[in-house]
């Protein structure tokens, strides 16, 4: 069924896309590999709010692997037409991608509000840990002269810019991803009823 080779295919990009979601989101924790600004709470407020690991990771992993099921032949069929078993868990997986959507949806939110927001950090005017770029609504990721007022963590801008806007993107490749099984799911299902009443 080449619907269910579409989203088995899916799933797997899926898979992928979340493993990586998560080690960048584990990543935003340790700027240049030191863990001290983690446990001493000097990281921004949307690092902390877990988008790469639970939104675009775990709530991802579900419509992942729901549709890699759906690439087997192992339906059992109701009411004797094994089409109609396929039908039903290609509709089912709908539900799944909705999942999956609101999971990256929510990873490419935090994102956004990440990268608009910057860093935050120690800076030498203020000589406090403050969130420097509120002001610049997201001004500051072009105004790479001013990226040098963050001195502690060290080039926690870069470090900052870098990772949310893989995980931006991320997130946005599942959301995409989990809208085409959407149609597919739903085009799967109608086209399996239709053959199966066909049949009959």
């Amino acid at each position: 069924m080449c619907f269910g080779r579409c989203a088995g295919c899916i799933g797997y990009k899926l898979l992928i896309l979340a493993l990586l979601s998560i080690v960048a989101n584990i990543l935003l924790y340790f700027p240049n590999g030191e863990t001290r600004f983690a446990s001493e709470h000097h990281l921004s407020k949307y690092v902390e709010c877990l988008h790469g690991i639970i939104g675009g990771g775990f709530l991802v992993f579900i419509p992942a692997a729901v549709f890699i099921g759906l690439h087997s032949d192992g339906c059992c069929g109701c009411f004797g037409h094994e089409d109609c078993g396929k039908s039903c868990a290609m509709l089912s997986s709908v539900l799944a991608a909705f999942v999956g959507i609101l999971g990256s949806g929510y990873c490419v939110i935090v994102s956004a509000l990440g990268l608009s927001y910057g860093p935050y950090c120690f800076t030498h005017l203020e000589r406090s840990w403050i969130y420097p770029f509120t002001e610049s609504s997201g001004g500051y990721l072009f105004e790479y002269h001013k990226w040098s007022e963050c001195q502690e963590p060290q080039n926690i801008v870069q470090w900052n810019v870098t990772l949310f806007s893989i995980l931006l993107v991320l997130g946005g490749i599942e959301f995409i991803l989990c809208f085409i099984q959407i149609i597919n799911g739903v085009l799967g299902g109608l086209c399996g009823l239709c053959c199966s009443h066909e049949e009959v």
